[in-house]
């Protein structure tokens, strides 16, 4: 029986002295409880006003005489199957008994999509309507672990109600309680609105209980102070705390781009063809014979790139901190970050001057790939997967940036953080299609930003005014992947070269079975 007390007092605010209990999860714990039956005949006494939800499973129902809420012993109340409680206060309390069923109608210990849809008509139909202070349920909602603090043990894309997630979303509560999976888990608070798109609103904030009494000690008892959204002060009310997060049940990402399937060119030229999946000849074919289309002339081979001044990465270039350098390749070579977002952030150079992976020769390229080859499997025996970056704006040397995650950061996870940020920073971060590679979509000398996964997907955008120069370290620093928000700007994290040398030839050692410059 999770429990959850509630104090109505504010600075500055005068409100009744208003008290209460509200419970979810099993409220009874055994059917034969004899605690029970002294509350029912009045031998004790609740001694603060009590509410609670339905049942969650057959053998409770009946408790639960009355499925539109009652009495169910003095100063305990049944709130009903679902609905909306306001206090003496004004406090706006949302409720729904029971766990997810499929089935219409749906038993008496469950509720449907039918009930969901009638609660959110409820209060959506309301004039004005911004959010309720607080909603009640048993189930977790499905996802709420997007974008967030982990929730222990519980895999919230496998378990929670579907149908609890859409109701949250719609009701945009102030504090969401459930329980049912037994576990203690305090979301960081999420936004109800997107960035520089939508009006500011509240956040929400997610917590679960778990049981009362149990044997592992863990949290079961939740005591706050609220003061009703009706009597706050606006520009109090959507003030945005320091660790909020994107919204965790917002519409999939791949739903959301469903009309998006084709990326725009990287110039705003009327001739130019780009091509995704060459085995489908999408679009027309290029000349195979070497020339373009309307011109006699054979193609010109690609000259490499000069720098403008002294160059940080050419690897014959006395600026090059070369305590940093890890192995060197035949035309490439790897060396950690100055400044690393960890202390295995690794970069892929070209050991020659280049300025974008658009502009590599195939055999730069074909070493850049094996290099990519070797470090996934490093970073897969320590059970990490790797992210790589490249900013191809104010910079004059390519850098593909690899950063590891852990493994339990699927794709899915990591591709809805990109986009995302991107989303609120009016980034247009788009995916490219299967097949597909980055030469074909970027000419040389334009300005880019894209990320790889070791899986093979891809994401990229076109810059065409200004980008933030740390949008990809910051992507990865943020809570939802790394948690690292402070080491977002590597001149935060600067070390000392003893200490550069010493993480350098760790990594060495670590990655000497896989290093491709090394003879087997």
């Amino acid at each position: 029986m999770p429990l959850i007390r509630d104090i109505k007092e504010q600075r500055g605010v005068s409100l009744p002295n208003e008290m209460m209990l509200l419970c979810v999860g099993n409220f009874f714990g055994s059917p034969s409880d004899p605690e029970w039956t002294e509350y029912r005949t009045g031998a004790k006494k609740a001694p603060i006003q009590t509410f609670v939800l339905g049942a969650n499973n057959q053998e409770t129902v009946r408790y639960f005489p009355d499925s539109s809420g009652c009495e169910l012993a003095e100063n305990i109340t049944y709130l009903g199957r679902r609905g909306v409680f306001s206090s003496t206060s004004g406090l706006q309390i949302a409720y729904l008994s029971g766990t997810e069923s499929q089935d219409e109608p749906a038993p008496a210990y469950s509720f449907s999509s039918k009930d969901v849809t009638e609660l959110k008509t409820s209060l959506l139909s309301t004039p004005n309507f911004k959010g309720v202070d607080i909603l009640l349920t048993s189930p977790w909602p499905r996802d709420v672990g997007n974008f967030a603090n982990s929730p222990g043990k519980i895999n919230t894309k496998k378990h929670g109600s579907t149908l609890i997630s859409d109701l949250a979303a719609s009701l945009k509560p102030r504090y969401h309680f459930a329980a049912l999976e037994k576990a203690y888990y305090e979301r960081l608070p999420y936004r109800n609105h997107t960035v520089l798109q939508e009006t500011p609103q509240h956040v929400s904030r997610f917590i679960a209980l778990a049981d009362v009494g149990n044997t592992s000690k863990k949290k079961y008892l939740y005591a706050f102070s609220i003061v009703p959204m009706s009597l706050m002060d606006p520009a109090e009310l959507v003030k945005q705390p320091q660790d909020v997060t994107e919204n965790p049940y917002r519409q999939s990402r791949k739903e959301a781009q469903k009309t998006t399937k084709a990326l725009v060119c990287a110039e705003e030229e009327p001739a130019c063809q780009f091509f995704f999946d060459l085995n489908k000849h999408q679009g027309k074919k290029r000349p195979s014979d070497g020339k373009e289309r309307g011109n006699s002339q054979p193609k010109q081979a690609k000259t490499p790139s000069q720098p403008t001044g002294p160059c940080w990465f050419c690897l014959a270039s006395p600026e090059v901190e070369k305590h940093l350098v890890v192995s060197i390749g035949t035309h490439c070579y790897l060396a950690l970050a100055k400044g690393g977002l960890l202390p295995d952030h690794v970069l892929i150079l070209p050991i020659g001057h280049c300025q974008s992976v658009v502009d590599l020769s195939p055999e730069v390229m074909e070493e850049v790939t094996k290099y990519k080859s070797a470090l996934k499997e490093f970073f897969r025996s320590k059970g990490k997967r790797y992210v790589l970056f490249e900013r191809n704006y104010k910079s004059q040397h390519l850098q593909l940036q690899v950063i590891p995650v852990p493994l339990d950061c699927t794709s899915e996870d990591i591709k809805e953080s990109f986009i995302t940020q991107a989303r609120e920073q009016q980034i247009d971060l788009l995916e490219i299609p299967e097949h597909s590679d980055i030469t074909q979509v970027a000419r040389p000398g334009t300005p880019y930003f894209y990320v790889e996964l070791d899986t093979g997907e891809k994401l990229f955008h076109s810059i065409r005014r200004s980008f933030p120069l740390q949008f990809g370290r910051a992507v990865l620093a943020s809570p939802a992947l790394l948690a690292l928000p402070e080491r977002a700007d590597w001149r935060r994290c600067a070390a000392g070269r003893a200490e550069e040398a010493a993480q350098a030839r760790a990594f060495r050692r670590d990655f000497q079975p896989f290093d491709l410059a090394l003879p087997e």
